[in-house]
């Protein structure tokens, strides 16, 4: 099961500690060393990771993210014109629009008409830039899945390192001084050696996961064979 889609609700573990009695204390007895506390973890076996700052931290995405700007340099500078010139179209129609409403008896069917070549612009407009920018965002998630996909292994990995045997989400504990706990960068570590780079542009026909298995499950229900996609993997040097 993919960790970084599983949520590991520690939540009655961490109650459960607070709630146990402290145990009798010898009055006669020294007090514990100040450093024993911040030595190692106060309960053995437990460790906090966010998985989602961890994948962003990864060289293979850092690294990428540093180069998609170059790489797809004319695409982005064709979203960002047209996305200026739609801007600007827009403006002209609205600030005519409100003109025209403001004419003594003006023609409702005609300030409506114009309204809804708005409204239309708007819609078409989204549509072509979403479709010119796609391979910049396709970019980037390929990268990601990539990375994401050799996740579950660094954790275990990691976790059977540290002896680790119960992990938990930053928004499961309430309030931890431990650094001890926190496996964040020791899970960066095993991916940087796991995946120290990842592929940049994804192979035609290439679509997320998300739109995959939203796709697999629409053909699911109608009874049809899912369209193959090509999958994130082998992971060669950037390009």
């Amino acid at each position: 099961m993919n960790i970084l889609h599983k949520s590991i609700l520690g939540m009655g573990l961490v109650m459960a500690l607070a709630a146990q009695p402290a145990l009798a204390k010898d009055k006669n007895a020294a007090p514990a060393p100040a450093a024993a506390a911040s030595s190692g973890p106060v309960v053995p076996g437990l460790g906090v990771a966010d998985l989602e700052a961890v994948l962003a931290n990864a060289n293979a995405v850092r690294v990428a993210d540093q180069q998609r700007p170059v790489t797809y340099k004319a695409t982005i500078d064709q979203y960002q014109a047209r996305g200026t010139a739609l801007q600007g179209q827009l403006q002209a129609m609205s600030q005519k629009l409100q003109k025209d409403a403001q004419v003594p008896g003006a023609n409702q069917a005609a300030l409506q008409q114009q309204a809804g070549a708005i409204q239309k612009l708007e819609e078409s407009g989204k549509a072509e830039l979403n479709n010119i920018i796609k391979p910049v965002l396709y970019s980037r998630e390929y990268v990601k899945e990539q990375v994401e996909d050799k996740l579950d292994t660094a954790v275990k990995a990691v976790m059977a390192r540290r002896n680790v045997t119960l992990l938990l989400a930053p928004q499961a504990i309430i309030l931890s001084t431990a650094s001890a706990y926190d496996l964040n960068q020791d899970i960066v570590n095993e991916l940087n050696t796991t995946i120290p780079s990842a592929t940049l542009t994804p192979p035609t026909g290439w679509e997320p996961r998300q739109l995959r298995e939203a796709r697999a499950q629409q053909a699911a229900q109608q009874g049809a064979a899912p369209r193959p996609a090509a999958p994130a993997g082998p992971q060669p040097d950037s390009r």
